[in-house]
Formats: structure tokens, C-alpha cells, sequence
């Protein structure tokens, strides 16, 4: 492959035939989602105008093209897939590329944790909402044409959603390579069906212009006009993903699939229900499965329910790498997080999380057990995130250096679309609204609190921490016995020393003859080079501070970061050595100033709950000695 067509991690960055196969990919991974919206957007959007669904039909479809033009198009295509941090994109990697550290005030660097924290746990609640109104979107297509199965609907829908989860311990590798070719297959299906029924009603291709959408919100009353734009913002659903999946196609392949495929088709497919629409009114119940001739039905609900298995399989994977990037990051407790693939290290499983949100997922079909009554619910929490999401950018170009005029002018536009959206779908928050939002402010508060828990016992650990200086002054003046050997204490802090080292001592009276003070830091950037991993530094004849650094898409491999050191080990001795970890029990005191009792009393059953420290830290089992220490906060 020419290597001028790639950037630094081998992404496409022109045309090429390795383009090609990334935006193959990228339509099954990325586009899964705003791909399988035909199938209710613009039927909920018709029926929210009320009466003469011909007569709005063609303003509708006008609306959702230009929501697609402005929101995904020039926003997402254009504009936020710049803001990448070293290739990588999504909410945890914008709030690391502002590097909430360096804001110019503790409250600056409060309020962008803050709204970092609230952006990540808005797209938890679109995750749980994804899989349920797409699966049963597409089930629902049996209505029509077997209304004796109309019973069936929902438990095949359970059934989908139940089987989904439970095959994602076994990876998406094989999945996964099956996605682009279907989605290709769907787009095509997408646009030949909307084409057929253009040819009979060419008077649709009216709505590419803006003037439809204009009129008709000029002229419907304001409730209704609000209703629409709620119903509308579905289309666009999905289009987030363009941004949190760079890292896996790049930014070229994820365009060219954009504006080459999934544009076009998606265009088409809405002018074809509109068509429809305007011949026959009738059509508005499921405008999308009646764009098929009878006879195609049955396959076409086969088909649909495929492209939404995909579409959820798109959300659960990004919920996973979220959940893994917001764990390196610190806002979430350690958790067991397996690989599934040996080739793709971005391919992870999280049991917890995946258990987690099939639980949210299938409450919220129960909760509201149809697709119209789940589109109510659909859609505040991604007009959230998007909102979110162009407010970080705006700050980012202001950081790069842009001038503040063209960012308030650019981004300013942007987000007074996006509140636009986000002040429509807050009218259907009675109507389901609050089902992601709960879910949300939920993550977003376990968030907050695991965090301010941490820097609590951080600075207890503090307060209990002997200095370097005076722990090997008392090395060097005590008899203690020094055993043949090497030990690697880890610590969370880059000075003192560890109080597991500090316990091991006092109940054993005696240390190996060589100790190294492991501490592990995650970057704001994504990867880090093995080459700027390793940072040694000698504090006596026998004892070195190692510090090892770790991109917050990577796995906390300490093994590895040490092999990565020049620290005069063989293999064979960096296989034998023991890691110290200290096995903590804290204890929530309400005579510490801290967090609420209650408060201190959750991040205590959190962080009982956490996985191993050693798993955590790719460290076999066989290497860990936990010593026990106990922390008040």
C-alpha cells in the first residue's frame, strides 16, 4: 500500500483501495444506526403533523434531508471530525484533548469534567435506547401483512435483544466482517426502493430544495412544529458516531462512505416515503415497508431486522469502548474487561457493562412496547450529546488557535441547531424523555462520585505515606534482612513511598535486594510510543521510582511498560518478579470532612466491587502478593 495514502497508524488519508475496504467497514460500523432510521423516522414525524399527511409529507421529508445536510453533513463530516485527538475521537477523547488539568481556574476545570462527564452518560442512555427501538421497529413490519403475529411482536423482539448480548462474549471479529457488505446491500435496497417510488411522483424531488421545510414550519402551529422537529431529529440519530469511531476507519473513509453512500440513499429512501405519502395517505402508518410490493415484505422485515442487529451491534461495541476509555481515565471503577480478538485490540468485552445495558434495554421494551411509544423516549439524550459535543469543539479550535469571531459564528450556528433539537425533544420528555435522561444522570452522578472517592483516599494514602529520603535513611541505619530477589511495588502516586512497601516492611522485617516503585500514568492521548513510556529514576543503591505511561485506548499492560525499560532484567527475571499491590478496605468515616455519608458509603460499594488489581494491570496472578492496608475517608 503507497504510504503516502496513510497516516501514522496505517488509516487511509486519500483514495485507495484500502479506502475503499475502511469505508466498506465504516457503513456497517459507523452508519448501522442513522441507516436503519427509515424505518420509523419519517413515519413518527408524519403522524406528530396530525391531519393531511399528504399535504406535510413533502415539508417532512424536506426537513429530514436538510437535518441530514447541516447536522451530519456539514457538522459532523466537516467540522467535528477535525477536532480528533492523534486520530481518535468520541466525548472522553475531546474532554482529553482539552486537558480539563490545564483550564484556567479549579471552576473552569470543574465545569468541563463536568459537562465531559454528563456528554459520556448521555450516550449510555442512547445505548440502551438504540437496540430497542431498532429491533423492534423492524419485528413490527409483521403487523401488516401477519396481523395475527402482531401478539409475537414483542417477544420476538426480547428473544433478538436477549440473543444479542449474550453472543457478545464471543467478539464481533466474525461479525464484524460481515457488516460492511449487508449495509452495502442495505443502502442499495434503501435507494432502490425510495427510487421506484419517485418515477411516480417526481413532484417529491421539491423537497432537496429548503423552501418545503421552511413553509412548513412557518405556517404549522408551534406544538406541532415542535412534535415534527422532535420526530425528525430520529433521521439524524446515529450521525455521532462519525466521530467516535475515527480511530477505527479514519476520516477520509468515513466521509467518502458518508457522502458516496449512505447520503444518497438515505435521500432517496426518504423522497420515496414522501412519494408514497402523496399518492396514498393511507401509507403513513409504515410508509417504509410499504415502499416493497407485497410480495417483499416478509424479506424486507428479514433484511430490516438483520440492519438493526447491526445498528445495536454498532451502539453495544461503542458503550464497551467508552466504558473502557472512561475506566483509564478514572471516572469509572476498575472493571473486567476481556479481549475478544488477538488481532484487534480495540474488540473488547465488559461483562458488567453488557449485563447493565441489556437490563436497561429490555426495560425500556417493556416500558413502552412499541416503536412509536419508544420514540417519545429516542432522541433527547443524543441531542444532549450533539450539543455537548459542539460546544467542546468550539473550545478546542479556541485552544488551536482559531479566531473567536469565526468560532462563534460557526459553532455558534451549530449549537443553536442543536438546542433547537434538544428544545423539541425536551417536549417529549413526560412521553419517555426522561427514560435516558434517568439512565444518564444516573452514570453521570456514579461518575462524579467514584472520582471525588478516589482523590479522597488518594489524599488519605498521602497523609500515611513515608518520605523517600527518611524510608532509605531507616534502610540503611535498621538491620533488615535483604532477601535475593526483585520486587515491584505499585503505587498510585510519583512520589512517598507506597504503603504497601511501609506494611511489607514492618511485618516482615526484611525486603529483596532490589525494588522498584511502579506507578502507572494515563495520557490524554489515545496511544503512547514504547520508546516515551518509561521514565526511570534511581533513589538509592537498590531502589528506582518507574514510571510507565499508557495512551487511554491502551491496556495498563505493567509487564509490558517494564520490558519497555532499561532496567538490566532478563526475561526470565521479569517472569519471576513479585508485584506488591495493596489489598485496601476503606472505610467511609463520617468524622472525615469528605463527601455525604451516604455518598462516601456508594463509593465504598463501588470500590469493594472493583475487579483485581493485578488483572487490571495485565499482571498473572502468580506474580501478585496483595498486602493489606485500611483507609479512612
Amino acid at each position: 500500500m503507497d504510504q503516502m495514502q496513510v497516516d501514522p497508524r496505517g488509516r487511509p488519508t486519500k483514495f485507495s483501495r484500502s479506502a475503499a475496504l475502511s469505508a466498506l467497514g465504516a457503513l456497517g460500523i459507523v452508519y448501522g444506526d442513522i441507516g436503519t432510521s427509515p424505518l420509523y423516522a419519517l413515519k413518527v414525524a408524519v403522524q406528530a403533523a396530525g391531519e393531511a399527511p399528504n399535504v406535510a409529507a413533502v415539508g417532512i421529508a424536506s426537513l429530514i434531508i436538510w437535518s441530514l445536510i447541516v447536522v451530519v453533513s456539514l457538522k459532523y463530516a466537516i467540522l467535528i471530525l477535525r477536532a480528533d485527538n492523534h486520530g481518535e475521537g468520541g466525548v472522553v477523547a475531546m474532554l482529553a484533548l482539552l486537558n480539563a488539568r490545564e483550564a484556567p481556574s479549579k471552576s473552569w476545570r470543574h465545569g468541563l469534567l463536568v459537562l465531559g462527564l454528563i456528554g459520556a452518560a448521555l450516550l449510555y442512555g442512547d445505548g440502551a435506547i438504540t437496540p430497542a427501538i431498532s429491533v423492534l421497529s423492524a419485528v413490527e413490519g409483521l403487523k401488516a401483512d401477519a396481523p395475527a403475529l402482531t401478539p409475537a411482536v414483542l417477544p420476538i423482539t426480547i428473544a433478538i435483544l436477549i440473543l444479542l448480548f449474550v453472543v457478545q462474549s464471543k467478539g464481533t471479529g466474525f461479525i464484524g466482517r460481515l457488516f460492511g457488505p449487508i449495509m452495502l446491500v442495505w443502502f442499495a435496497a434503501l435507494a432502490l426502493l425510495g427510487t421506484i417510488q419517485i418515477v411516480h411522483t417526481p413532484q417529491v424531488l421539491e423537497a432537496l430544495t429548503p423552501w418545503p421545510a421552511l413553509n412548513f414550519v412557518a405556517h404549522a402551529p408551534l406544538a406541532v412544529s415542535f412534535a415534527v422537529l422532535g420526530a425528525v431529529f430520529l433521521a439524524v440519530t446515529g450521525g455521532e458516531a462519525m466521530y467516535a469511531d475515527m480511530g477505527h476507519f479514519g476520516r477520509f473513509p468515513i466521509r467518502a462512505a458518508w457522502f458516496v453512500i449512505a447520503l444518497p440513499a438515505l435521500v432517496l429512501n426518504y423522497l420515496g416515503q414522501a412519494a408514497l405519502i402523496v399518492r396514498e395517505p393511507s401509507g403513513f402508518a409504515n410508509p417504509f415497508f410499504g415502499l416493497a410490493p407485497a410480495w417483499a415484505h416478509f424479506p424486507l422485515i428479514a433484511f430490516a431486522t438483520a440492519a438493526t442487529v447491526i445498528a445495536s451491534q454498532a451502539i453495544i461495541s461503542g458503550v464497551f469502548s467508552l466504558t473502557q476509555q472512561s475506566v483509564q481515565l478514572g471516572f469509572l471503577p476498575r472493571l473486567n474487561i476481556l479481549h475478544t480478538s488477538a488481532d484487534q485490540e480495540g474488540q473488547v468485552y465488559l461483562p458488567l457493562a453488557n449485563w447493565l445495558l441489556m437490563a436497561a434495554t429490555l426495560t425500556a421494551v417493556l416500558l413502552f412496547r412499541s416503536s412509536d411509544a419508544l420514540a417519545g423516549a429516542y432522541g433527547i439524550a443524543v441531542s444532549g450529546l450533539m450539543a455537548i459535543s459542539t460546544l467542546l469543539a468550539g473550545l478546542i479550535a479556541l485552544r488551536w488557535g482559531y479566531p473567536a469571531g469565526l468560532i462563534l459564528l460557526v459553532n455558534g450556528s451549530f449549537l443553536i441547531v442543536d438546542l433547537i433539537f434538544f428544545a423539541a425533544n425536551a417536549t417529549k420528555l413526560i412521553e419517555g424523555g426522561w427514560f435516558p435522561l434517568a439512565l444518564a444522570g444516573l452514570l453521570a452522578f456514579l461518575m462524579l462520585t467514584w472520582r471525588s472517592g478516589v482523590a479522597l483516599v488518594e489524599a488519605a494514602r498521602a497523609d500515611q505515606r513515608e518520605n523517600e529520603a527518611d524510608f532509605i535513611k531507616r534502610l540503611t541505619v535498621h538491620s533488615f534482612a535483604r532477601t535475593p530477589g526483585i520486587a515491584a511495588f505499585l503505587s498510585t502516586a510519583r512520589s512517598g513511598i507506597p504503603l504497601a512497601l511501609s506494611h511489607h516492611l514492618r511485618h516482615n522485617q526484611a525486603l529483596q535486594e532490589r525494588v522498584l516503585l511502579v506507578s502507572v500514568e494515563t495520557t490524554e492521548t489515545p496511544f503512547v510510543a514504547d520508546d516515551e513510556r518509561v521514565k526511570v529514576t534511581k533513589l538509592g543503591d537498590c531502589m528506582e521510582r518507574v514510571i510507565l505511561r499508557f495512551g487511554f485506548m491502551e491496556d495498563l499492560d505493567v509487564p509490558h511498560g517494564l520490558r519497555c525499560a532499561d532496567l538490566k532484567m532478563n526475561p526470565a527475571q521479569l517472569d519471576e518478579l513479585s508485584y506488591y499491590i495493596g489489598h485496601e478496605t476503606v472505610i467511609a468515616d463520617p468524622h472525615i470532612p469528605g463527601m455525604a455519608p451516604w455518598r462516601e458509603t456508594l463509593f465504598v460499594s463501588m470500590q469493594r466491587n472493583t475487579a483485581p488489581t493485578g488483572a487490571s494491570f495485565c499482571i498473572p496472578s502468580k506474580q501478585v502478593v496483595e498486602v493489606g492496608t485500611e483507609i479512612r475517608i
